[in-house]
């Protein structure tokens, strides 16, 4: 163990959550405790499990920040855990991303439609769904019945300068609200439609029948069979949107129910959203166990994953196993809802029946999970094993950063870094450099300068992380009471310590012997001993250092696979982000120079003139009355538009 053991009188009694940090100041283990002082004492006073030996061996310091309740402590862990993402913590992962629902009801005229991945604000999410066809056929029976539009923002706004709906207007599935003028919708109109909408999706169904039912007998009794026709219609498309959400409990409840199968190294969690007694939505995730963590301190953990950003919290959550610290959890997730919320196992009845079905879940998404990660996690553990050897490194390269030059005669001049861990790629440690101080096209200085500027950056906050005073580190004073916090400020200088400044175990230059040796001198420059490759296309040969002679990795290699994957990866991210200035600078406009016309203005202008020329021929008066666009602006735009320029400039606007 080469982590030095604190002074226990340092440490408080209290709750509060912990770090332990490596030798580069990354954060590889995080944890909460009720009390800190006997929490972190247990890692010195007793055996420990190989997988806690092996993150207290790499450990290089400990710190730790007090929180006032067991609550906050929870709290603090989590949000800790989410901005460090330690090495050693267990690690949730989506086993797919899950479609949703979802209603823009921040939009003027809301619309539904299926997303995935993260959630936006001013959208209400309904789901998630197993599968986008069980979306599209509920929503498809849906729309029978709300007519709220389905169609992209583009379309609509196409449809209004048209002043004419589309062919969904006619069937009766959409209100029409992009020619409110034709189709007579209006606003209030259009949002009740959307509240029931949404209050059908949540489950509330009898009221919107009864409704249905009792519109369609009174059209009936005055004798206006067209209309209960339609509305007999709806009613039955209402019927079967319901029927196609399974029915799990005979009350009308709502229950979370969380199913879960494990091994000593991964777990499967399987969760049903049940609402009013019908299955609403499901999800899924993986876990990797690296932490030495027990059956119920994973269902603790999980809990935390599941709950802490949702937007919901039923008044009762079925789990497989008695969580860690059950009081504590249930006093949390009353505090979240507002109410009283009961966790629990069911022994017995409906509820568990449904435990032992979605248990059954995890599992079956368990086997599936492992027949893919053991092709996969084998091959990456070779591979990289092998291009230890094939370079003569002394371990294999678990962090690899790969560097890419792009550009097109001398201007819009990229670079681009990329980086893998364990053979994957790292997609939020990816960066992306405008070349700034070369002229002309040079690829040797353009590389010497993104490397310069990288590993300047690394060499910077190493300093800054070694100057700062890092709070309640083995031999620091005990931290302050008052920093107690949910949210707490970092503690490496007064920010949090950014991925930019973590070294790699080897790079790659995408290039020859020139881009080798630049990259040689900028390390040296830098005091760096990092291992360092190039990589030619042409005949796929590995330059290293000191030798005249390329390596040739051999056709077929699972070695040369990652190497190509690299150089690959870095060229395509250099590459779209030369296209993307490219893009930028062939659709800059004339009135990108104009002051007081900013991105907002821009687009009002040109949607409501479609041109530079046309603004050319309006008034100040007409200009001012663009939506955003006053008398004093319009009057500089009118200014400038009738001011000589040049003809190069006129035709980019």
């Amino acid at each position: 163990m080469t982590l030095g053991r604190p002074d226990t009188a340092s440490i408080p009694d209290s709750p509060g959550a912990y770090l332990f940090r490596d030798a580069d100041g990354r954060v590889i283990y995080a944890g909460k405790a009720i009390s800190l002082r006997k929490r972190l004492a247990s890692y010195w006073g007793r055996p420990l499990h190989p997988r806690t030996e092996a993150m207290v061996s790499a450990a290089d310091s400990v710190e730790w920040i007090v929180a006032s309740t067991e609550v906050d402590a929870l709290m603090l862990e989590y949000n800790l855990i989410k901005s460090h993402r330690p090495r050693f913590n267990v690690r949730y992962r989506d086993d797919k991303s899950y479609p949703w629902l979802a209603l823009t009801v921040s939009e003027t005229w809301p619309r539904a439609r299926v997303l995935r991945g993260a959630k936006r604000k001013g959208v209400r999410y309904f789901g998630p769904f197993g599968h986008a066809y069980a979306i599209r056929e509920t929503l498809d029976s849906l729309t029978r019945v709300f007519p709220v539009r389905t169609c992209s923002n583009s379309f609509f706004d196409q449809r209004a300068r048209a002043r004419r709906p589309c062919l969904y207007y006619d069937i009766g599935r959409c209100a029409g609200p992009c020619v409110p003028s034709l189709t007579g919708i209006t606003k209030e109109r259009y949002r009740e439609l959307v509240d029931s909408f949404a209050q059908f999706l949540e489950g509330n169904h009898r009221p919107i029948l009864q409704r249905l039912d009792a519109e369609m007998r009174e059209a009936a009794e005055v004798l206006e069979f067209e209309r209960a026709a339609k509305l007999r219609d709806r009613l039955t498309a209402a019927r079967k949107a319901i029927e196609s959400q399974e029915m799990v409990l005979g009350r009308a409840d709502d229950i979370d129910v969380i199913g879960m199968e494990e091994d000593d190294l991964e777990a499967a969690f399987q969760v049903f959203f049940v609402r009013r007694g019908r299955v609403m939505g499901r999800r899924g995730w993986v876990v990797d166990k690296v932490e030495d963590i027990d059956t119920a301190g994973l269902v603790a953990s999980f809990l935390s994953e599941l709950y802490m950003d949702a937007d919901e919290v039923p008044p009762r959550v079925f789990v497989p196993a008695s969580p860690l610290d059950q009081p504590l959890q249930e006093q949390w997730l009353s505090g979240l809802r507002g109410s009283k919320v009961r966790m629990g196992v069911p022994s017995r009845g409906a509820g568990r029946r449904l435990l032992q079905v979605v248990n059954q879940n995890a599992r079956e998404a368990f086997q599936r999970h492992k027949l893919k990660r053991a092709s996969d996690f084998g091959a990456r553990s070779r591979a990289l094993a092998e291009l230890g050897d094939q370079l003569g490194l002394e371990v294999a390269p678990l962090r690899i950063e790969c560097y890419d030059i792009s550009n097109l005669g001398p201007t819009d001049k990229v670079g681009s870094m990329v980086v893998f861990e364990d053979g994957l790629p790292k997609r939020t440690d990816y960066r992306k450099f405008e070349i700034k101080d070369v002229p002309g096209q040079d690829d040797f200085a353009s590389m010497e300068e993104v490397l310069r500027r990288r590993f300047a950056r690394l060499k910077a906050d190493e300093g800054a992380a070694g100057s700062a005073a890092g709070l309640g580190s083995a031999g620091q004073p005990p931290p302050n009471p008052r920093s107690a916090d949910p949210a707490p400020r970092p503690l490496d200088g007064g920010r949090a310590r950014r991925r930019f400044a973590y070294p790699p175990s080897l790079i790659v230059v995408d290039g020859g012997r020139g881009q080798l040796s630049v990259a040689e001198r900028v390390l040296f420059d830098h005091g760096l001993q990092v291992p360092v490759v190039g990589l030619a296309k042409r005949l796929e040969e590995v330059y290293l250092p000191g030798q005249p002679e390329p390596l040739v990795i051999p056709r077929g290699s699972e070695a040369l696979f990652v190497l190509q994957h690299l150089r690959d990866e870095a060229h395509r991210f250099a590459i779209t982000y030369h296209r993307q200035k490219r893009a930028k600078r062939a659709l800059r406009s004339e009135l990108d120079d104009i002051p007081g016309i900013g991105p907002t203005r821009k687009r009002a202008l040109l949607k409501r003139f479609g041109s530079v020329a046309r603004m050319r021929t309006a008034s100040v008066d007409e200009l001012a009355a663009t939506p955003g666009v006053g008398p004093r602006t319009a009057g500089v735009l009118h200014e400038h538009l009738h001011s000589p320029v040049p003809a190069s400039v006129r035709r980019a606007g």
